[in-house]
């Protein structure tokens, strides 16, 4: 599962680069998450400046997938997530709470209305129409319908009330709804009023991530589940390899001994997507093989399987950045702190374990993998990215560095280019720091 609506949305040869991998690791499906960055007819001005996925593209994409022995499984998030809907004047009465404020479990605060008001009845014929123009494009009898996070709904009742709606709205175009647990989660006494026929999400994105008792919870309902890991590559600059490793490997065990029916690697890109392809591909390459040869994955020599893919003798300087985040014992959820000290726009408190001393020593080896990698760069776009992976980590380091973050604004844009569509391009621009 691919995020294409935080900011960035692949080029049409950029999917089918990334289907190829697919095909060359056995998946067998493929999602794009897609909040606003399809083409709805009617509702332009959430994504005209998005550059989304057309209804065209999706059938080359589709028949393109088809020749790899991949599914393409629609993909539309249709409860919370719905912030490029909710924050558009248009729009904005159908949230719960419209002018924000929402409070996290992590302690923080929506700044945006985020989550739709189940009780209005324009929302359900929001996620009617919008699902209405978006399956028929698909020969999958699957589709993910999200309601993960809908952090403005405390009460179960109004939350597994609206679920059910989209659930019919899903089944009335003759697809098999998928949607993600983590709320239903915290209510278990619900789980068992759910229709039999969903295919629950278990997704978690940590190495420790209590994927046993999450799917045991599933199976003692009679829910058909996915396990859904990640690539540890949003929110990290350069990856976080060793999570991946945990995470993936996790999440097959548990799969596997409480029966789950796929295994669903997520690809995300929280806070700008910054992060190229290249920062997702161990965890791509990983996961797949992890889906196929189970714990026995765990010793496969992911340097070499890289170097292939990448046809350079890159993965060993792409693993190098991914295991930065580890310097200084400087460990958080779900990101780096080297993502924190250059995403907060006034500046970050850092853990107490990256001293000064630290951040050069990661600038140092940050530097030594942009040297080496650079001769590859002329002719090879994996090292482009790498390359451009190392500047990241390194403006992390010298946050306060005019020069560097200029650079590094320019080369934004240069990388994003190789493989990503103009629109969104801006917005994740203005979430890097500037003078």
């Amino acid at each position: 599962m691919l995020d294409v609506s935080r900011d960035r949305v692949p080029t049409l040869r950029t999917l089918r680069l990334i289907v190829d991998l697919l095909a060359r690791y056995r998946y067998t499906q493929f999602q794009l998450y897609t909040e606003h960055t399809f083409a709805y007819a009617g509702h332009e001005s959430v994504w005209e400046e998005a550059d989304p996925v057309t209804p065209a593209e999706i059938a080359k994409l589709q028949a393109y997938c088809a020749f790899q022995g991949i599914e393409l499984v629609p993909n539309q998030n249709t409860f919370g997530h719905m912030e490029r809907w909710l924050t558009n004047p248009k729009y904005n009465g159908l949230a719960k709470f419209p002018k924000g404020g929402a409070m996290t479990p992590w302690g923080t605060v929506k700044k945006f209305p985020t989550t739709l008001d189940p009780k209005n009845p324009g929302s359900i014929a929001l996620v009617e129409d919008l699902l209405g123009q978006l399956l028929p494009n698909f020969e999958s009898k699957l589709v993910n319908i999200g309601c993960d996070e809908t952090f403005e709904i405390a009460d179960p009742e109004e939350y597994v009330g609206f679920l059910l709606k989209v659930v019919e709205a899903a089944k009335r175009h003759g697809k098999r709804p998928m949607f993600w647990g983590d709320i239903i989660l915290k209510h278990p006494e619900s789980i068992a009023r759910l229709p039999k026929d969903l295919i629950a999400l278990d997704w978690g994105y940590e190495g420790n991530h209590p994927f046993a008792k999450e799917a045991a919870a599933f199976k003692e309902a009679g829910l058909d589940f996915y396990v859904c890991p990640g690539t540890s590559s949003w929110r990290s600059l350069g990856g976080r390899i060793e999570n991946m490793r945990e995470n993936l490997a996790a999440a097959e065990d548990a799969g596997r001994r409480f029966g789950a029916k796929g295994y669903l690697v997520t690809d995300w890109g929280d806070e700008g997507h910054w992060q190229p392809l290249a920062a997702s591909l161990p965890g791509i390459v990983l996961g797949g093989t992890f889906a196929m040869q189970g714990a026995k994955a765990a010793n496969m020599d992911l340097e070499r399987e890289l170097n292939a893919v990448m046809d350079a003798p890159l993965g060993g300087y792409l693993m190098k950045l991914g295991t930065l985040y580890l310097r200084g014992g400087a460990l958080k959820a779900n990101c780096s702190e080297l993502f924190n000290i250059l995403h907060e726009p006034h500046g970050y408190s850092r853990h107490p374990g990256l001293t000064d001393a630290i951040l050069d020593e990661i600038s140092g080896i940050a530097a030594g993998v942009r040297v080496a990698v650079e001769r590859y760069a002329d002719r090879n776009d994996w090292a482009k990215e790498i390359v451009y992976m190392a500047n990241l980590i390194d403006c992390a380091c010298h946050r306060r560095d005019e020069g560097r973050l200029r650079a590094l604004r320019d080369e934004h844009g240069r990388i994003w280019r190789l493989r990503s569509r103009e629109g969104g391009r801006v917005d994740s621009l203005m979430k890097l720091p500037r003078f």
